[in-house]
C-alpha cells in the first residue's frame, strides 16, 4: 500500500497511514484494536482473514480469548452502521474467519478534519509471560478511576506485582485511547535529564532539546493515550514534575506510573497493591478451599510449570498455604519458593523457608516490613545455591537489563564461568534467572529484586570492578564490531536492543576505577547507535563527557577527537535549531582530520560547513567548501565523491545566480553518480543524493522557463523519498523543491498538498526549522487565497523563529512573501522597506538568484502609486535585464508582464 493511500468503502474513508476512520467529512472515534482488525480486513478486502491471522496480527504477542475478537468485530459493525436493511461489509464465514465483502477503491488521502497530526509508530507493549492471577478486583478499580482520573499511581514495596498490574490494565483499556498506549521502562536509567526523551521514543515522537517537556506537552497535547511510567522510585522528583506538567497541559493523556512511594503531586490517585490474599493461620483448609486464595493458585501454577505437571492434594494444602503465608502473598517470593520445589518438594521448602526465616527475625516479634520478607525470600534462595552458582548470580548483577548467552560467558568469570549456560539454565530452573525463548537469540534477564540483592554479594574473590570491566570489554567489542555498518539497519537495531546495557557500561568506564580510554572508543563506537534511537541529548552528553576527558590527555587519539567533534557538530545540520557551535565543532573535526590525513572525515568535515554556509545564507562561501570538496575528491578511493562535490557546486552556482552552469554541474552529478550498495553516502553526507541533487534540478528547470518540466521532477522525486523511507530527506525534498516551486509555478492545489505533508513531518520528527518553513508556504497560500493578515502573521513569526536559529536560506523569499502580504492589508510602505531589506541582504551575501523577483515585486507595488511610474519602470527594467543575465527565463518573463501592463496604465492616463 502506498503510503498516504485512503481506502474507500460506501460511504467510509480508511486512511491506515494515519489510523484514520471518516464517514464522509466526520472523523470517527474507534478503539486501536478494533481499527487495527479493520485495517487488516480492508486491506485484504474479498479474501478470507482466518481468526488465528486476525488474533497474530492485532494482538502481537498476546494471548486473547477468541471472544474477544468477537466483541471488537461486533463494536465495528455496529460503527459502520451494519443491520438487517443496512449494507453489509464484514461477513462471517462459519469455520474459516472473516471476509471484508463490500467493493473497496484507493483515493488520495484525505486532510485529517480534526487538524491534528497523525499518530505515528511507537513501541508495542511488552508481552505478559504468564496468566494474571489474583488480580481481577484490582483491575477492575483501576479501570473504574478511568479516564476520570488522569494520574493513577500503583506502589508496593517491591515484588508484589505492580508492573504486570500496569501492563494488564494497558491492555485492558487501549481501546480506549485512540492513539494507544505507551510503556516506557526507567529502571535502567539513572540521570532523569532523559526522562522525557524516552517517554516521547516509546510514544514514536521526536524532540528537539530547546525546551523538550513543552514541546512533549504540545505534541501530546491532540492526542488521546496512556502513559504506562515503570520503575519510577529512583527518579521520583524529575519524574513527578514531569508528570504533573503533562497531566495539567494536556487534555486527553492519562498516567500510569509504578513505584515504591507516590508521586506526591496534584491530581495523583494512589492505589497501593496490596499482595496476593493468603489463608490465614487457623483456616481448615482442603485442596478446593486453599485453591479459592490467589496466593496458592499463583504457587500451584508455577510448580507445575517447574515440575512438568503438579495438582494440589488435601495433604498438601495446609503446607502450601503455609508457604504463602510465610512468603506474606508477595508475588516474587511465591514465584521463588515454586521454583524450588522439583528439588526439596513441599514439605522442604516450607522446612528452609521456617528455619531461614528463624534466623532473619531472632529478637524480633513484631510483624516484618514487606521488603525484609522479600530480602529474606533472597537470603533463603540464595542459601541454596552452589558457590558456583552464587558467584554467577552476582556477576550477572552487572547486566542493567536483558543479555544474551554470549554476554554472559563473557562477564562470569572463575570457577562459576566454566559452563555458564548449565549455570544460567539452573538459575533459571529456580526462578533466578528470567528466560524470554521468543528473542533470537534467546535472552535471559534478573529480576529488579534478584539483581539488587545479588549485587550486594560480590566478594574478595569475586569482584565487582572486574565483572564491570568484563562487561565493558564486551560491550566495547559488540558496539565497536558495529561501526563499519553505521547504515546496517539490522545491526543498528540488534544492538539496540542492548542499549541499557551500553550506557552501564559507559557508565563504568568514566566512574572512580574505570577505564575511560575505553569509555572513549565506546562513545565513539555507538554514535551512529544513539542518532539511528533518535538519542541526540543523549548523545551530545555522552560525547561531551569522553571529550571532557579526552581533551586532557597529552597523548589524546586523534582520531577520536575528531569523530567526536563530528558528533558534537551533527545535530546542526539536521534541521534543527538550538543547537549552537555546530561550525565549530566541524572546523575542529576539520582541522584534527587534515593533521591525520583523514579524507573521509575531511570531506565531511567540508560538506558540513558548505551546509552551514548554505543555511546561513551565504553562498559565495558554500561554493568555497563546494571547490575544496571537488580538489579533495580527487583523493577520495570512493569516486561518487567527486560528483558529490558537482552537486554542492550546483546548488551555490544556483543560489549566486548562475542558473546555466547550475543546470550543467548537476546534470553532470546526475548522469553519472552511482549510489554506493552499502548505503554509506547516507552516512556520510546525510540525505540520498540523487534525490537532492534533483532539488536543485528542479529549481533550476522552473528558473529557466522549464516549468512542467520542473513540475513533473518535483513529483518523481517526492515518490522517490515516500519510496526510500528516509525522512530526512523527504522533508529536503518537500521544502527546498516541492513547495516553493509548487509556489513559484502558480499551483496552489500541488503546494497546499505538499506543504501539508511537509508540515506533518517536520512537526512528528522536532524538524523544527523545516517546520518554519512549512508555515512560510502556508501564509503564502494565505495570502494568495484572500487571508492576507493570518498569512502575514504566520508568516512574520516564522521569519523570527528561523533569525533565532540563525538558518537565513531563502530568507529572502520569505520576506518576498510578507511583503506581499503586507501590500495587501494596505501597508505599501512597510512592504517596499523589508523588499528594500532583502535587496539589501542579496547584495551583501551574494544570494543573487532571487534578486529579480524582489525587483519585480517592489517595482509592481510602486505601480500602483500613480506617483511613481518612473520609478517603477526603472525597477522592472532592472529585474529584466538581471534575469536575462541569470538565464532565468521565469523570472524575465514575469517583469516583462509587468511592465508591458504598466506602460498601458501610463499609456492610458
Amino acid at each position: 500500500m502506498t503510503p498516504g493511500a485512503a481506502l474507500s468503502f460506501g460511504s467510509f474513508t480508511l486512511v491506515p497511514a494515519e489510523r484514520l476512520l471518516m464517514r464522509g467529512d466526520e472523523r470517527l472515534r474507534i478503539g486501536s484494536r478494533a481499527l487495527d482488525i479493520l485495517i487488516v480486513l480492508v486491506s485484504r478486502a474479498g479474501d478470507i482473514v482466518s481468526k488465528d491471522e486476525l488474533v497474530s496480527q492485532v494482538w502481537r504477542n498476546m494471548f486473547v480469548e477468541e471472544n474477544n475478537l468477537r466483541v471488537h468485530i461486533t463494536s465495528l459493525r455496529k460503527i459502520l452502521g451494519e443491520g438487517p436493511e443496512a449494507q453489509q461489509y464484514i461477513s462471517n464465514i462459519p469455520n474459516r474467519g472473516y471476509s471484508f465483502v463490500a467493493p473497496v477503491t484507493r483515493k488520495e488521502s484525505p486532510t485529517r478534519a480534526d487538524g491534528q497530526q497523525p499518530t505515528i509508530a511507537r513501541l508495542p507493549l511488552p508481552r505478559l509471560a504468564n496468566r494474571i492471577i489474583g488480580r481481577e478486583a484490582v483491575l477492575d478499580q483501576l479501570e473504574g478511576q478511568l479516564p476520570e482520573q488522569r494520574l493513577l499511581t500503583l506502589v508496593d514495596p517491591g515484588g508484589i506485582g505492580k508492573t504486570t498490574v500496569a501492563l494488564a490494565l494497558a491492555q485492558r483499556v487501549d481501546d480506549g485511547y485512540s492513539d494507544g498506549t505507551a510503556f516506557v521502562d526507567f529502571s535502567g536509567i539513572a540521570n532523569g535529564a532523559l526522562i522525557t526523551e524516552l517517554i516521547a521514543t516509546a510514544a514514536g515522537l521526536v524532540l528537539a532539546s530547546t525546551d523538550p517537556l513543552a514541546e512533549l506537552a504540545n505534541k501530546l497535547s491532540h492526542r488521546s493515550m496512556l502513559l504506562v511510567l515503570d520503575c519510577c522510585e529512583h527518579l521520583i522528583d524529575e519524574v513527578a514534575a514531569i508528570a504533573e506538567e503533562l497531566i495539567t497541559r494536556t487534555r486527553h493523556v492519562t498516567i500510569l506510573a509504578t513505584s515504591r512511594e507516590p508521586l506526591r503531586v496534584a491530581p495523583e490517585w494512589v492505589l497501593r497493591l496490596p499482595p496476593l490474599d493468603f489463608p490465614g493461620p487457623d483456616e481448615k483448609l482442603d485442596a478446593a478451599r486453599a485453591l479459592d486464595f490467589a496466593a496458592v493458585q499463583l504457587f500451584v501454577e508455577r510448580a507445575s510449570a517447574s515440575l512438568g505437571g503438579y495438582s494440589l492434594s488435601d495433604a498438601d494444602a495446609p503446607v502450601v498455604a503455609d508457604i504463602c503465608r510465610r512468603l506474606d502473598g508477595i508475588v516474587l517470593a511465591i514465584e521463588l519458593a515454586a521454583g524450588r520445589v522439583d528439588t526439596f518438594g513441599i514439605a522442604g521448602v516450607a522446612e528452609s523457608l521456617r528455619s531461614n526465616f528463624d534466623i532473619l527475625t531472632r529478637g524480633r516479634r513484631t510483624a516484618l516490613p514487606r521488603h525484609q520478607t522479600l530480602r529474606a525470600t533472597m537470603e533463603w534462595s540464595f542459601s541454596l545455591l552452589s558457590p558456583v552458582q552464587q558467584a554467577a548470580l552476582a556477576q550477572l548483577s552487572v547486566f542493567n537489563q536483558d543479555f544474551t548467552l554470549a554476554a554472559a560467558r563473557a562477564v562470569v568469570s572463575g570457577e562459576s564461568g566454566g559452563d555458564v549456560e548449565e549455570c544460567i539454565i539452573d538459575l533459571a530452573a529456580k526462578s533466578l534467572v528470567v528466560v524470554d525463548r521468543n528473542a533470537y537469540p534467546v535472552r535471559y534477564r534478573l529480576l529488579d529484586m534478584t539483581r539488587a540483592y545479588a549485587a550486594e554479594k560480590f566478594s574478595v574473590a569475586v569482584s565487582r570492578e572486574d565483572a564491570s570491566r568484563r562487561h565493558a570489554v564486551h560491550y566495547r567489542t559488540i558496539v565497536e564490531c558495529g561501526a563499519p555498518h553505521e547504515q546496517d539497519a539490522d545491526w543498528l537495531d540488534a544492538c539496540g536492543r542492548d542499549i541499557s546495557n551500553l550506557r552501564a557500561a559507559v557508565d563504568w568506564c568514566f566512574s572512580p576505577g574505570g577505564d575511560a580510554a575505553a569509555g572513549v572508543a565506546m562513545t565513539v563506537a555507538a554514535i551512529p547507535l544513539w542518532y539511528h534511537l533518535s538519542l541526540v541529548d543523549e548523545c551530545l552528553l555522552r560525547v561531551r563527557q569522553a571529550l571532557g576527558w579526552l581533551e586532557q590527555q597529552p597523548d589524546a587519539d586523534q582520531q577520536s577527537l575528531m569523530r567526536l567533534h563530528a558528533a558534537l557538530g551533527f545535530p546542526h545540520m539536521r534541521a534543527i535549531s538550538g543547537r549552537p557551535g555546530g561550525a565549530e565543532a566541524w572546523t575542529r573535526s576539520f582541522e584534527i582530520a587534515q593533521k591525520v590525513d583523514d579524507v573521509d572525515f575531511q570531506l565531511r568535515a567540508l560538506w558540513a560547513l558548505w551546509v552551514d554556509r548554505t543555511n546561513g545564507g551565504e553562498p559565495r562561501g558554500a561554493l568555497e567548501k563546494a571547490e575544496a570538496f571537488c580538489a579533495l575528491s580527487e583523493r577520495s578511493a570512493d569516486d561518487s565523491d567527486r560528483l558529490i562535490g558537482e552537486r554542492m557546486k550546483a546548488r551555490a552556482l544556483h543560489l549566486l545566480g548562475d542558473q546555466p552552469a547550475a543546470e550543467r554541474h548537476v546534470r553532470r552529478m546526475l548522469d553519472a553518480y552511482r549510489p554506493p550498495s552499502n548505503g554509506s553516502d547516507l552516512a556520510r553526507f546525510q540525505y540520498d543524493q540523487r534525490i537532492t541533487a534533483r532539488i536543485t534540478l528542479a529549481r533550476v528547470l522552473w528558473l529557466r522557463g522549464k516549468a512542467e518540466e520542473a513540475l513533473r521532477e518535483i513529483d518523481d522525486m517526492v515518490s522517490a523519498a515516500l519510496a526510500a523511507g528516509h525522512n530526512l530527506t523527504l522533508c529536503h525534498a518537500l521544502s527546498d523543491a516541492a513547495c516553493p516551486v509548487s509556489l513559484m509555478a502558480g499551483d496552489l492545489a500541488r503546494a497546499e498538498r505538499y506543504t501539508d505533508m511537509l508540515h506533518r513531518r517536520t512537526h512528528d520528527h522536532a524538524l523544527d526549522v523545516w517546520h518554519a518553513y512549512a508555515e512560510c508556504f502556508e501564509g503564502d497560500i494565505l495570502i494568495r487565497t484572500g487571508d492576507a493578515a493570518t498569512g502575514v502573521t504566520l508568516v512574520g513569526e516564522a521569519l523570527d523563529r528561523l533569525d533565532r536559529a540563525g538558518f537565513y536560506l531563502y530568507h529572502t523569499v520569505f520576506q518576498s512573501i510578507l511583503a506581499s502580504g503586507l501590500a495587501r492589508i494596505g501597508q505599501e510602505l512597510e512592504a517596499v522597506a523589508l523588499l528594500d531589506d532583502a535587496l539589501a541582504r542579496c547584495r551583501s551575501s551574494g544570494e543573487a538568484w532571487y534578486c529579480p523577483e524582489l525587483l519585480h515585486q517592489k517595482g509592481k507595488i510602486l505601480a500602483e502609486q500613480a506617483s511613481r511610474p518612473t520609478e517603477a519602470r526603472l525597477l522592472l527594467q532592472r529585474a529584466i535585464e538581471m534575469a536575462r543575465d541569470q538565464g532565468a527565463l521565469a523570472l524575465e518573463a514575469r517583469s516583462v508582464a509587468s511592465l508591458v501592463t504598466l506602460n498601458k496604465l501610463v499609456s492610458a492616463v
